[in-house]
């Protein structure tokens, strides 16, 4: 190129529209105007205006029209295919966003922590079984610091914990409150005790969860309350609930469970007893969290609300 010539940049071809693509693709699929726009509901005039403007934009020839019939030229043969595609995933896209609008549609990630997961999900997934067959419901068993992470950064869209969480951007639906109760050997001083004070806890070998379980703070709080610090605590500690129930049942020490654990965790052995706490029993609140503002906030409020009165029947204090 000489220089003093300036370089020719082809035009871009403009946007297609969904309506000159639909248009096409019918021609493309009945070899004739008329029988196309009968199939899409479109006159026959601006069926074929549309394909021409298409044939425009595109600055290329799609169709071969003779006065007897229609065919794709080599290149609207393979365009042809290309704008199904599109057609197709519009479509799609039409159909998860009148799923959207529908309330207990589409995925719902539900993040749980251990210490809740094993004794709420089963009443969680008959609930949605009965209730919200359309839902599909994906469970995530992580600790409190994880679920919040995943909560913030849109991995997860729900979570079922122990509150209060502190954490900023989440708002908190209150579910139910529980009590501690004390889990010991059988033949414990303390077995069966109805009316245990929250100073005997200055002088037992508390066993805990590892560190990073909510539950394992909540414990240390309640020491604390009790006048105890974490250095007098025993040393051994588990990193689930029912580890550390079988610890207590080899003679190791005590430890607190939620009451929502103890059918599970306690039934299986004739070596365990408990005892509950005085009035005012130590206890934890169980909610769940979501973004503030979510898209989904009427939804979750109302899943909220149906999962109060389905665990209603458990040993708890429903609040809200």
């Amino acid at each position: 190129m000489g220089t003093g010539q300036a370089k020719v940049v082809p035009a871009r071809p403009r946007q297609p529209s969904l309506a000159q693509l639909r248009a096409f693709v019918a021609v493309a699929e009945h070899l004739h105007f008329r029988d196309a726009a009968t199939a899409i509901g479109m006159s026959q005039p601006a069926l074929s205006g549309a394909v021409s403007a298409l044939e425009e934009s595109l600055g290329i020839q799609l169709l071969e029209r003779t006065t007897r019939k229609v065919l794709l030229s080599p290149a609207g043969e393979r365009l042809a295919a290309r704008a199904r595609t599109v057609l197709d995933a519009v479509g799609a896209f039409l159909e998860e966003a009148d799923a959207a609008r529908a309330p207990f549609t589409g995925v719902l990630r539900l993040g749980v922590i251990p210490t809740v997961a094993p004794y709420l999900l089963p009443t969680v997934l008959r609930l949605v079984h009965d209730c919200y067959p359309d839902l599909d419901l994906q469970v995530h068993e992580e600790q409190t610091a994880s679920l919040l992470d995943g909560l913030t950064q849109g991995r997860l869209d729900l979570l079922l914990l122990a509150v209060p969480l502190g954490a900023p951007g989440v708002t908190e639906l209150p579910l139910f409150d529980e009590d501690f109760v004390l889990v010991m050997p059988n033949d414990h001083w303390l077995a069966g005790r109805e009316d245990i004070p929250r100073s005997a806890l200055r002088e037992l070998d508390l066993l805990l969860l590892d560190e990073g379980h909510c539950l394992r703070d909540q414990a240390l709080d309640v020491c604390r309350e009790a006048g105890r610090t974490e250095g007098a605590l025993a040393t051994t500690s588990a990193a689930g609930l029912s580890t550390l129930v079988q610890l207590v049942g080899g003679g190791l020490g005590v430890t607190l469970l939620p009451r929502t654990a103890l059918r599970v965790e306690t039934g299986r052995s004739d070596q365990l007893a408990t005892g509950c706490f005085a009035d005012p029993a130590p206890s934890r609140r169980v909610a769940l969290a979501m973004r503030a503002g979510a898209a989904r906030q009427a939804e979750f409020e109302e899943f909220a609300d149906a999962l109060r009165g389905a665990l209603a029947a458990l040993p708890v204090r429903i609040v809200g």
